[in-house]
């Protein structure tokens, strides 16, 4: 075991580089830390958004009823959350590089088994674990851009970075019904499987730690942007104490944030995780159908994103004010879907365009917040925070949901959504004029004090 964490432990700093260097290497490194991350990231979203997609072909086969299945979807939900907050803690004090791919390897070889299994306590225990090990995929990729991306860049390059969840969102679902279509539904599980090992080999030669580990000077310095807290005391690791206490749970806008993410997600995942059975079974739509509103739905989040996150610096950071306008149009849109008519499934995707659309800033705006509250040093548990309470959220609807079904239908289920994403309206309305405290008081105003103390 000590093996394994020495293994995993940040890179050590290296000797300062010549400014010559220093320039030269700053750009293409950033570059590659954010290409890395997002080839990563999508890889992460191939092997966990599969299973919606076939639930209704594995189910058939397998005599699931759709209670069962929404306990597999609840139980990886509710084990994502709390392993992107234990894995958030972890990353924190470990190596990207190494990090990342070997929770890659390890999501693989969880769509291996259960692609291979034919019994529903082994298919729930294995997506169980693949939910938990999921949880490393999201906090090292946050503390690798906060590393190598100022304060002032990061609505506009996660951004960019969350087309990512849209890119591998969208081809989960293209992937998964076309290798069922071919091969069975077990072959949704061994195809992303066998992608993310090639991946994990991929990451392993394209990540970096942080700037310090390869010899050049922390991004503050190199952007001459005001600098982390922690930055002046000498980029020293947070206890798991000092992080956990300090900087998280006692930080009373991340708990804002978390609480208004449990209903984003809702409204976010129910479509995600039930939408192509619904409109299978409500809408008449073929499996392939159902594999493309999966695509619609995360592809149309993709210039929204870029848009919302730009915004969002341009507003000095007002990430809950620009949630807040978003979330309006998706509830419009889940009424929508709710009274339009079988027979209509051009209209319908459409509407789950439009879900995509508007919902993906919020999902990314509010991760950014976790960044925006907290320090760079602490951003994995930061983010992880708000994504547990974003995947409790899930675990809830996945859960809810197949039980409403199965006992009044789609239709109050829909309305139960609806009533969520109003919750997620009304929480949000108490961040609309919340911005990170750098970008309203000076630097030396922060010192001697936690972020949470200031906010």
């Amino acid at each position: 075991m000590s093996l394994w964490l020495a293994w995993l432990a940040p890179a050590p700093h290296r000797p300062r580089r010549p400014e010559a260097e220093v320039r030269r290497l700053y750009p293409r490194l950033r570059w590659q830390i954010l290409e890395a991350t997002f080839i990563g990231y999508a890889t992460f979203y191939i092997v966990r958004n599969n299973l919606p997609v076939v639930a209704k072909e594995m189910g058939q086969a397998l005599v699931y009823s759709k209670s069962q299945i929404g306990d597999l979807l609840a139980a990886t939900a509710l084990a994502y959350g709390v392993g992107k907050f234990l894995m958030g803690a972890w990353s924190d004090r470990s190596n990207p590089r190494y990090f990342m791919p070997a929770g890659l390897l390890l999501t693989a070889l969880c769509n291996f088994l259960f692609g291979a299994a034919g019994s529903y306590p082994i298919h729930l225990a294995l997506w169980t674990l693949n939910g938990l090990v999921q949880g490393m995929g999201w906090p090292p990729c946050g503390r690798s851009l906060a590393h190598w991306f100022s304060l002032r860049e990061r609505g506009t390059v996660f951004a960019v970075w969350n087309i990512a969840h849209n890119v591998g969102g969208g081809l989960a679902g293209l992937i998964a019904a076309y290798a069922t279509q071919a091969a069975g539904w077990r072959n949704a599980f061994f195809l992303p499987g066998l992608l993310a090992v090639l991946c994990a080999l991929y990451l392993v030669w394209r990540l970096r730690d942080t700037p310090q580990s390869e010899g050049l000077p922390p991004i503050e310095e190199y952007k001459n942007d005001q600098p982390d807290p922690i930055q002046r005391a000498g980029e020293r690791e947070l206890g798991t104490r000092e992080l956990l206490v300090g900087y998280i749970l006692r930080n009373r806008y991340l708990w804002l944030f978390a609480a208004a993410n449990f209903f984003v997600y809702i409204a976010r995942y129910s479509m995600l995780d039930w939408g192509p059975t619904y409109l299978k079974e409500v809408k008449r739509a073929t499996l392939a159908q159902g594999g493309q509103s999966t695509a619609i739905l995360e592809f149309a989040g993709i210039f929204s994103t870029l848009l919302m996150g730009w915004l969002s610096d341009r507003l000095s950071g007002r990430r809950g004010m620009v949630s807040l306008l978003c979330m309006i149009p998706v509830l419009a849109a889940f009424a929508g879907i709710l009274i339009t008519p079988p027979g209509m499934l051009w209209l319908d995707l459409t509407l789950f365009g439009l879900i995509g659309f508007f919902v993906y800033p919020p999902v990314m705006l509010l991760g950014v917040a976790g960044l925006d509250f907290t320090s760079k040093k602490a951003v994995g548990a930061g983010a992880g925070f708000i994504g547990l309470f974003g995947y409790l959220g899930r675990t809830v609807q996945g859960k809810g949901l197949g039980w409403i079904v199965d006992h009044w239908g789609w239709e109050p289920a829909l309305r139960a959504v609806l009533g969520c994403g109003l919750l997620a309206v009304a929480l949000l309305s108490l961040t609309w004029k919340l911005r990170p405290l750098s970008a309203e008081t000076p630097a030396h105003a922060q010192e001697g004090s936690s972020v949470s103390e200031h906010r």
